[in-house]
């Protein structure tokens, strides 16, 4: 990933800076990362040393890791401010989860942890603590702040200081005091999405001093953009989708009623999807939110209100059913792709009538809330960028880059529709063009764009025959053209300025210079459509998934699922897309070969290494595949069958413990293993010894009620099983029922 770097006097850091194998200490041994990115060292340094910095790096360029590691080295408390509880719980979790003492003050914890969560912070034992900036200058917190000081408070979401940003937030406006108050702490703003103007308000308003500037590039290269003409946004989704089937998705509405229409349409068609929107119950928004984090929900269909409280690290696709109103918020929505990474597609269908619309509601609630003009007019001009965005065949790639102030210096992007040679053109677009200008003329550019396609379509209305239109040489002209194509059309005509729409509340098309060059035959028209052939492979999206097992892959998404819900925890907070994917290449067979796999650290391999390893190594022998061997085992010459000897062992030996009837607990204290790995050898000897009973581990009432649910609803997956029960029965028992069903079968 490019980048470009702002920087203050460094000499005060180079002269004190910490040795860099100290934070490549701890950030093995928390996260499990051997090397860090671009920016992220620099950063680090300026949050050890104490001094004020702003960093700016897209979602998924690590940013978060650069404010964690400071405290953890210097051993010292800061302060994080983060605008929203969902991601306060997420970061807590995701850091717990590695064995990093954190903790989030906020309204959606129990008296209980607030008290213990006080109680820890007074004795100094944890090195973040996350806060609402409402929270954070009220004396009951103060109160809480550590005797020797603050390190440091790190401003995340930091654009929502900025009037010039797109998400500004009054609440951070208060925040410029920290300076005063806490005079010998730094202060770190950082963000994902700041154009230089928004930058340097940041800077102003934070108050920071002298500080270090770093500018990460926007582009996101994982990202595959693609923007097609909306003619039937239902079916388009739906067809988007079912490209990502069994993957997460994200779909943004404008309003909160087509949130509901497009999620209840797509429910209808099988796909596992729910609406989500600021007019919704709290609780039914959370349930939501909480079951796209445990992957029990494919896809959400939202309003902007579904964007930065979504941690989920593996969201393979995000569409927009509408165009947003900045490319700020573009780049902020698009951003929940893939944050792992790892290839994902973001697909916007657009019509100019989505500029019309949110012109009409900028002014309006402007108005409203009394803004001044130039506050209007900015928002207007963001608009239009984010208008010449979809109607430009530019590559996307450098169209945005180039926004947000970067310069891109490839030529051929090979991740955009443009760059892939997927805009499809209009066949006789001129000829189309001028039967549609051709129209306007006729009704005397009295009518909007629906009255207009009713008659180039042949349409048989109250109003068409009201005005005797019928009798008119362009009724039914392009009758074989599909009327919302048509109507795209139109727009796409209004985009590129050859045909003008009035300012009235029902505006009417009226014909300019423009018009009357292309009907005289004086002026070609481009128009582009949906794109028929299918969308091809990016070499983003091959060169991810070579060497990886597939197969492998979707058992380890499924082992997962089981611990995250089995743990209350949202599934990529046990490991994220790209680190199975990697335990899928390499097919890690022991806890020396696991800990090679970036992403699991001293904890998760503690915690989940003997269970993975098991798992990894059960797939690997089922379907014939070699395993990664461990450290050599000076035993054998070979380390490959060293390492299968002394796994094969273990295992055989549990198999015949298991064939003694033998429990579970008796079996890990006898092997010395854990219980979840344990469980899984019993699991292999249902699978390989296929025992007429398991009644030694599941008594026969049990056993009934969980088979007479699989019958209904099968075993493929545990969790419909699992509520059906009114999750009364524990998993691992229904995992042992269903794995019997399947053998005596």
């Amino acid at each position: 990933m490019g980048f470009n770097v702002i920087l203050g006097d460094m000499d005060s850091v180079q002269t004190n800076r910490p040795r860099l194998d100290q934070i490549l200490e701890t950030v093995r041994r928390y996260w499990g990362f051997d090397a860090l990115r671009p920016l992220q060292e620099e950063a680090i340094l300026a949050g050890l040393d104490r001094r004020d910095s702003l960093v700016v790096m897209p979602t998924g360029g690590g940013k978060s890791l650069c404010y964690h590691v400071p405290p953890a080295v210097a051993q010292r408390t800061d302060i994080v401010v983060s605008p929203l509880i969902s991601l306060m719980k997420d970061q807590v979790d995701g850091l717990q989860a590695c064995g990093y003492p954190a903790a989030a003050l906020h309204g959606g914890i129990t008296p209980q942890e607030r008290r213990d969560i006080e109680v820890g912070m007074r004795a100094e034992r944890y090195r973040l603590v996350f806060v609402a900036p409402e929270r954070l200058l009220s004396g009951s917190f103060l109160s809480l702040l550590p005797r020797g000081g603050v390190g440091a408070f790190v401003i995340d979401e930091a654009h929502c200081i900025s009037h010039w940003g797109h998400d500004f937030r009054p609440e951070y406006r208060r925040l410029a005091t920290l300076k005063e108050r806490f005079p010998t702490a730094s202060v770190h703003g950082f963000t994902a999405t700041a154009t230089p103007r928004v930058r340097a308000d940041i800077l102003e308003q934070l108050r920071l001093t002298d500080p270090t500037v770093l500018v990460g590039s926007s582009d996101r290269p994982n990202l595959v953009y693609r923007v097609v003409p909306r003619v039937d946004v239902v079916g388009q989704v739906l067809e988007v989708i079912r490209r990502h089937a069994g993957e997460a998705v994200i779909v943004y509405c404008i309003s909160r009623k087509d949130t509901e229409s497009v999620a209840m349409s797509l429910h209808g068609h099988g796909v596992r999807a729910r609406a989500y929107h600021a007019g919704m119950d709290a609780d039914k928004r959370r349930r939501t939110q909480d079951a796209f984090a445990a992957e029990q929900l494919d896809v959400v269909v939202a309003t902007v209100a579904f964007g930065m409280g979504i941690d989920r690290s593996n969201v393979r696709c995000v569409l927009h059913a509408a165009m947003p109103k900045s490319i700020e918020h573009y780049h902020q929505e698009t951003g929940r792709a893939g944050r792992d990474g790892l290839e994902a597609e973001c697909v916007l269908f657009y019509s100019a009538a989505d500029a019309m619309k949110w012109e009409s509601l900028i002014r309006r609630s402007a108005e409203e809330a009394h803004q001044p003009g130039e506050v209007i007019e900015a928002a207007v001009e963001k608009l239009m960028h984010m208008r010449r965005f979809c109607s430009a065949a530019q590559c996307r790639h450098r169209n945005l880059s180039e926004y947000f102030g970067d310069t891109y210096d490839r030529t051929d992007c090979k991740a955009c529709d443009v760059c892939l040679d997927e805009v499809e053109g209009v066949a006789d677009a001129t000829v189309t063009a001028q039967k549609i200008l051709s129209c306007v003329a006729r009704v005397d550019e009295r009518f909007g764009v629906g009255h207009v396609v009713d008659v180039l379509v042949g349409a048989d209305t109250e109003m068409v025959r009201r005005w005797g239109h019928q009798g008119l040489s362009t009724y039914g002209l392009v009758k074989e053209t599909p009327r919302k194509a048509l109507t795209n059309m139109v727009y796409q005509l209004v985009d590129l300025g050859l045909l003008g729409r009035s300012d009235d509340e029902w505006p009417k098309l009226q014909l300019n210079e423009a018009s009357w060059a292309v009907m005289r035959g004086e002026r070609e028209v481009r128009m582009v459509q949906p794109q028929t052939k299918a969308a091809r492979k990016t070499d983003i999206e091959e060169a991810s998934w070579e060497g990886v097992d597939q197969g492998l892959f979707e058992h380890l998404r499924t082992v997962r699922r089981e611990i995250a819900e089995e743990r209350g925890v949202p599934a990529f907070i046990v490991f994220g897309d790209a680190t199975l994917r990697e335990m899928a290449r390499l097919r890690p067979g022991s806890r020396d070969a696991l800990r090679r796999v970036r992403g699991v650290g001293d904890r998760k391999l503690a915690d989940l290494g003997e269970r993975f390893t098991a798992e990894i190594t059960g797939y690997c022998r089922e379907h014939d595949l070699e395993i990664e061997p461990e450290e050599c085992d000076t035993r054998s010459d070979d380390p490959a069958i060293a390492v299968d000897k002394k796994l094969s062992r273990v295992r055989e030996a549990a198999l015949e413990l298991f064939a003694q009837g033998r429990s579970v607990s008796d079996v890990a204290a006898e092997l010395q293993r854990a219980p979840s790995t344990t469980l899984q050898y019993l699991v292999e000897y249902i699978q390989a010894k296929r025992p007429e009973s398991i009644e030694a581990w599941v008594d026969q009432d049990t056993y009934r009620k969980v088979a007479a649910v699989a019958d209904e609803v099968g075993t493929r997956r545990l969790r419909p099983i699992f509520e059906r029960l009114n999750e009364a029965v524990p998993y691992d028992t229904i995992r042992l029922v269903a794995r019997h069903l399947e053998v005596r079968t």
